[in-house]
């Protein structure tokens, strides 16, 4: 069931890979730039001694990002790569700068000692059931007792239908970079995103008109943050 929307437009998945390539090839922003101002975003909301969980795609790169400022000011209880070797692009320059810092990403989960748990590990990609190790680490999260922060939206919820084909992260905050995915206004999604937020990571709004999407040029105006409930109210 779809929920009432805010005035704000929503990002499919495959608008997302167009606003990322647009941002870059005719803007000029490149990937990695993006994926530093989301780290630092998401970073933000991890207040507390952090586990910080990974896939191997853009989502995890973010996740590697935060993870380095989570370092830096000494909230980083751990990081862990479902698929380290597998890294390319600016995901992989992430995971070496951390290795320049001396953290070598785990290869299982070890939440001792953690408060809370950063998901990075599926982004708007998802189409059907996680399986194999992916699934496993859901499983993890949702058991370890933790409160969970998801980036962009909790792993395992289809980003343009809200459906949940299998395991799903159950996050107490989901933070969405650039617009809200048509997942997080779903009764479903509500329920599994907790608290959401949509942060800005410097997408220009050329971008947007060039797809056809009406976003707003004010939403970020004084704040670069915005709780989506609050949005249209």
């Amino acid at each position: 069931m779809m929920m009432a929307r805010p005035s704000i437009p929503t990002l499919t998945s495959a608008q997302v890979k167009q606003v990322d390539q647009m941002t870059s090839e005719r803007f000029g922003i490149a990937e990695s730039w993006l994926m530093e101002a989301a780290g630092w975003q998401l970073a933000r909301f991890c207040r507390r001694p952090t586990y910080v969980l990974c896939g191997r795609g853009n989502n995890g790169g973010d996740g590697l990002a935060v993870a380095r400022h989570l370092h830096r000011w000494g909230l980083l209880a751990g990081v862990a790569c479902t698929d380290l070797d597998g890294l390319s692009g600016p995901a992989l320059a992430e995971a070496k700068a951390l290795q320049v810092l001396g953290i070598t990403p785990d290869r299982e989960p070890r939440l001792a000692g953690a408060e809370l748990v950063l998901d990075a590990l599926l982004g708007t990609g998802l189409t059907g059931a996680p399986s194999g190790e992916m699934a496993r680490w859901i499983d993890i999260i949702n058991d370890s007792g933790h409160d969970v922060v998801a980036v962009d939206l909790p792993s395992g919820l289809v980003a343009d239908s809200g459906t949940v084909p299998g395991a799903c992260v159950i996050a107490a905050v989901t933070v969405t970079l650039c617009l809200p995915k048509p997942a997080l206004l779903t009764e479903r999604g509500t329920e599994l995103a907790g608290e959401t937020w949509v942060v800005d990571i410097g997408i220009p709004d050329e971008v947007y008109a060039l797809l056809g999407i009406e976003a707003p040029g004010h939403l970020f105006a004084t704040e670069d943050r915005v709780r989506l409930r609050s949005i249209g109210q």
